[in-house]
């Protein structure tokens, strides 16, 4: 018998690149997926979501930052990152947070998304991202420092640069923001799957693989 054809499934992610439970989410379910051996096909498509949408052009250092939004002790703040970089390394992800790591706008960043998406290299710039800023400590407000990471994801850069440039993408990505947050989307990572299924937030490889298997087989979820 032909091999049975993985089982596709539709998701949506809404998240920001600086947004480190967003990577543990989506690492989380490329590990369900992996381990579902070829019985399931992820097709994900990303959304923007700014966590900072009034972040300066300078950025702002990380623990500044945690300390005066979250209200966190530099101890709470070391504990939370020591938390992260363990849950990361336990997904194959190297978090590299230190003294000098800053939150940037992420605007830019979103607007070369959107235009990945046309592209067909969307989820190859996400990881680029995702991967220049918490492995390497680059600064993806930059636009030179985005057409760069454009092209170690497929994509040219001198065109990633123009996007950058004319601000072609930029009233979509405002329009896509503003959608997602009038469905109630006010937090993330958040995903939806197969246009129903909100998942908010990271969960567990296990809970993902469970609800893979029960989306494939199409049981109703409750």
């Amino acid at each position: 018998m032909p091999p049975t054809e993985p089982h596709p499934i539709r998701v949506e992610i809404v998240s920001d690149v600086v947004c480190p439970w967003c990577l543990i989410g989506y690492r989380q379910t490329r590990a369900a997926e992996s381990r579902l051996a070829g019985a399931v096909r992820l097709d994900i498509t990303w959304h923007p979501f700014e966590l900072n949408p009034d972040m300066p052009p300078q950025g702002q250092g990380l623990r500044e930052h945690v300390a005066e939004k979250y209200g966190a002790t530099p101890a709470q703040s070391a504990a939370a990152r020591a938390r992260i970089s363990a849950l990361g390394a336990d997904l194959g992800f190297r978090f590299a947070f230190s003294d000098d790591s800053r939150i940037v706008n992420t605007f830019a960043a979103h607007q070369l998304l959107h235009w990945a998406e046309t592209q067909g290299h969307q989820t190859a710039l996400q990881e680029a991202l995702f991967a220049a800023y918490f492995s390497q400590g680059r600064d993806v407000s930059d636009p030179a420092v985005l057409a760069d990471i454009a092209a170690e994801a497929g994509l040219d850069p001198v065109e990633a640069a123009a996007v950058l440039a004319d601000g072609r993408c930029a009233d979509a990505v405002r329009a896509a923001e503003q959608m997602w947050l009038g469905r109630g989307i006010n937090g993330v990572p958040a995903m939806v799957f197969e246009g129903t299924y909100l998942v908010s937030g990271a969960q567990s490889v296990a809970g993902f693989v469970t609800l893979f298997e029960r989306l494939a087989s199409g049981a109703q979820i409750v």
